[in-house]
Parts: C-alpha cells; sequence; structure tokens
C-alpha cells in the first residue's frame, strides 16, 4: 500500500509514514502493544480465537475477503498511531485529530484517502461522566469528560480513548455476546458506541437535574447562603455538557437519512434511537442552562432585597437615635433662659418625653416590618 502523506505533531517534528525514523537514544522506545487495548477479528459475528497484531488482523480479513477488525487504543502518540494509520489507510487528517485531541464533536465521511484507502468515516465524541459529591453547592466538579474518536471502514473499527473513563470493554462483551447482529459489520460496532456514550448522556443529565433540583430548593429556602458563584459553577459543568451534546445531533440524524454507505439500511435504523435519545439530551440540557440564568436572577434579587432590609434596619435605628440625639443637643446649649431649665422635674420629664417618642417609633417600625 502506497505511504501516507506527511503528518506533524504537536511539536514541529516531521513524521513520514513507512521511513525509518530516528530514536532519541534518551527517551524510551514505546512499542505500540502498549497503547492497544484489544485487537480482535470477527467473522461472521463471531471472534476469532487468538492474539493478534493490527497487521496480522487486517491481513487475515482480507485474506478471507470476509469479517471486520476491530481494534481499540488508548491516547497513543503521533509515531504508533501512524504505524496503524498506513497499515489501515487512515485519513491523515484524521490522524491529526485523533491524537492530537480536545476536538469539537463531529462525524466527518472522507471518500477515499490520498493513500488509495477506500472510503472512510470518522467521529468524534465527547465522553461524560458524573462526579459523586456531597452537595452540588460545596463541588468543585459536577461532571468529567473524555474525548472517544471512531474511524469506519469497510472492514475496520479503529477506536481511540482519551481520558479514564468511558471505555468500550462492557460494549465490546454485549456485541460479542450478539454474534446474530455483529455479523451485520462494522457499522453495528459505530452504533453501540454511540448509544453508550448517547446514553451515558442521558445518566448524567438526569444526575446534573437533581444537582439542579437541590440548588433550587435551597436558592429558594429562607437564610439559604448559596452564592451566585456556586451556580456559575453549575452553569460551566452544563456547557461542557452542551458542548458535547449539541454539535453531535445533526451529524447523527444524518447518519438515520443515508448520509454513508458505510452505513447499511439494516443498521441505519438504530441510530434514529441514538438520534431520539440525543434530542431528549439537547433539550434537557437547554432547560438546565435557562433555569440556571433564572437561579442566578433570583440569589442576585435575595441580595439586593438583602441589603434593602439591612438599609432599612440601619435607617429605622438612625431615626431611634435621632430623638434623644436632638433633645440632648437642645439642653446642651447652656443658655440661661431655656424653657424647664430650672424647673425642678425637668429632666425626669425631657427623658420620658425621649422614651416615649423612641417606643412610638419603635412600634411604627415594627409594623412596617423594618424591624
Amino acid at each position: 500500500m502506497p505511504s501516507l502523506p506527511t503528518l506533524r505533531n504537536a511539536g514541529s517534528r516531521v513524521i513520514r509514514p513507512g521511513r525509518p525514523r530516528t530514536q532519541d537514544p534518551r527517551v524510551p522506545h514505546v512499542p505500540l502493544s502498549a497503547f492497544v487495548v484489544d485487537c480482535a477479528v470477527y467473522v461472521d459475528g463471531k471472534r476469532l480465537a487468538g492474539r493478534w497484531t493490527h497487521r496480522e488482523a487486517i491481513a487475515e480479513v482480507r485474506r478471507r475477503e470476509e469479517g471486520f477488525v476491530w481494534i481499540g487504543l488508548h491516547e497513543p502518540d503521533a509515531e504508533q498511531i501512524t504505524d496503524i494509520a498506513e497499515v489501515f489507510g487512515l485519513h491523515p487528517l484524521a490522524v491529526e485529530d485523533a491524537v492530537h485531541a480536545h476536538q469539537r464533536p463531529k462525524i466527518e465521511r472522507f471518500s477515499g484517502t490520498p493513500g488509495g484507502g477506500d472510503d472512510m468515516l470518522f467521529s468524534v465524541f465527547k465522553t461524560m461522566r458524573y462526579v459523586a459529591h456531597a452537595s452540588p453547592t460545596t463541588a468543585n466538579e459536577i461532571v468529567e469528560s473524555g474525548e472517544l474518536m471512531v474511524f469506519l471502514g469497510r472492514d475496520f473499527v479503529v477506536t481511540v480513548r482519551h481520558g479514564q473513563h468511558s471505555g468500550l470493554r462492557r460494549v465490546r462483551h454485549q456485541l460479542e455476546s450478539d454474534p446474530e447482529h455483529l455479523a451485520q459489520g462494522p457499522a453495528v460496532v459505530l452504533h453501540a458506541i454511540a448509544d453508550h456514550i448517547v446514553d451515558a448522556y442521558l445518566d448524567v443529565s438526569q444526575s446534573v437535574e437533581g444537582d439542579i433540583d437541590t440548588m433550587e430548593a435551597e436558592v429558594f429556602a429562607p437564610y439559604s447562603d448559596v452564592g451566585a458563584e456556586q451556580i456559575y459553577l453549575m452553569k460551566r459543568e452544563v456547557l461542557e455538557l452542551r458542548r458535547a451534546v449539541g454539535p453531535l445531533v445533526t451529524p447523527v440524524r444524518r447518519l438515520t437519512e443515508g448520509y454513508s454507505p458505510l452505513v447499511p439500511s439494516e443498521v441505519r435504523s438504530y441510530f434514529r434511537d441514538v438520534d431520539d435519545h440525543l434530542a431528549t439530551v439537547a433539550e434537557r440540557v437547554a432547560s438546565f442552562d435557562e433555569l440556571l440564568t433564572t437561579l442566578v436572577d433570583a440569589v442576585l434579587a435575595k441580595i439586593t432585597l438583602r441589603q434593602n432590609n439591612d438599609m432599612r434596619k440601619i435607617t429605622a435605628y438612625a431615626a431611634l437615635l435621632a430623638v434623644p440625639t436632638m433633645l440632648a443637643g437642645i439642653y446642651g446649649m447652656n443658655f440661661d433662659y431655656m424653657p424647664e431649665l430650672h424647673w425642678e422635674f425637668g429632666y425626669p420629664a425631657v427623658i420620658l418625653v425621649i422614651l416615649t417618642i423612641c417606643a412610638v417609633l419603635w412600634r411604627t417600625f415594627r409594623r412596617n416590618r423594618w424591624l
């Protein structure tokens, strides 16, 4: 097979597939097997016995002219994935995205690779995991994200996972337990992966919904201390979930409409269920964002109301103090001719007047709920 065009890694070093690469003696060489989670050959929906390298696996499938290969990788570097790209004929642009990660969720179709390969689908999924915590008002992280890339060809599936969660072991076991379904081809694997990830979105959205309900109850509870910064943290986590779900809605719907011949009509119907679940999650996430915005407004309104109450109390106490201050100031001016200055009961009378006026003011403020 002709070698692929030049790829570039995250730095400026040039990688040319098919040519010998010089290894820096100071950097230990990491074999490809260190990045391979599993590599299997499936014929008629059944896994062939034995352990396979990626070269042996694809050679066996193409010799039989039936079946497909499924190889799973975990965070490979540019050097290691280039060897797989050369063997499977992966498109260099998709390979570069798989190495660098931090890509926008998408499903792209490549009509043949520059190296002469067949048509290929390249999918990017954001994986999400709910992080357990005691309370949403004290948690620093609500959801944890990762990435999963899927290369789908006529006779192979290559999955590249970034992150420590959302492994595909359970998905692989479920498919292997249903050989009749798996015999429909590698598109079934793509559906199972998409279904697994979208189901995780549903679980995460339900957990986040419970957290938002808890936060909403605490925001409107008397004497609650939920601050706007805690709600902004939740909005940030919801935004991360929204970035994972939103960009996938249109590409998944295209798969149900015959976007690629690699997804046959009998598998296409399964994607309708995924599309329905994805639309449900997207609607939930949009409602979360609106509700959190409302909660932020409510918290700010409560802060304003609390400040107004504090100012009313301060004003009321200042009015109570103003009465004795005024009277004491008047009778402290030391004039000879002042009313009741030399009266025997002048001092008790002034004190009584002060107490009476303060009592009337205090009762008035209490009636108007200023105190």
